[in-house]
């Protein structure tokens, strides 16, 4: 039984909505990827898997290994790393940007508390503004907000 192949432009979107879309598809010039309807140029995991493959299995150089695949050799050492830890998803694409709130420090947040106790049901807006006035950084009301709420799950 075949395998009903997606339409270019459906799969190109959906790689791209998951980070997952080669941005140098022309780059890759390992013959799998010519002229094949299994192999897709565009599919940065696939092109990741196989130049590990290629590696691992036919013992090709990285350096060789990389350039026909079109990346980089720290891409390589990286994908290495991400596949033996976590296998093909650790070919997937890291989100990017800071991981928590970094402008919410333990000292912003106790001024909020503080701003809390005086005033129980602050608008989180003024409380931002206050925040600015006080420590020069601009943080979102919903940010606010998110950072009250994560620290009453925590006291329950």
């Amino acid at each position: 039984m075949a395998i009903k192949k997606p339409s270019a432009p459906a799969k190109r979107e959906s790689l791209r909505r998951e980070g997952a879309l080669n941005p140098h598809p022309q780059a890759v010039t390992d013959p799998l990827f010519q002229d094949s309807d299994f192999f897709d140029r565009d599919d940065l995991i696939q092109v990741k898997y196989e130049m590990l493959r290629r590696v691992q299995v036919d013992k090709q150089p990285v350096s060789q290994a990389a350039s026909a695949f079109g990346l980089s050799r720290p891409t390589f050492y990286q994908a290495q790393t991400g596949f033996a830890e976590n296998g093909l998803a650790g070919l997937l694409p890291q989100k990017r940007g800071p991981r928590h709130p970094h402008k919410l420090t333990a000292e912003v947040l106790d001024f909020i508390a503080q701003a809390r106790a005086e005033d129980p049901v602050p608008r989180f807006d003024s409380v931002a503004k206050a925040v600015r006035e006080r420590f020069g950084v601009t943080v979102h009301p919903r940010s606010i907000e998110r950072a009250l709420a994560r620290q009453g799950k925590k006291r329950h």
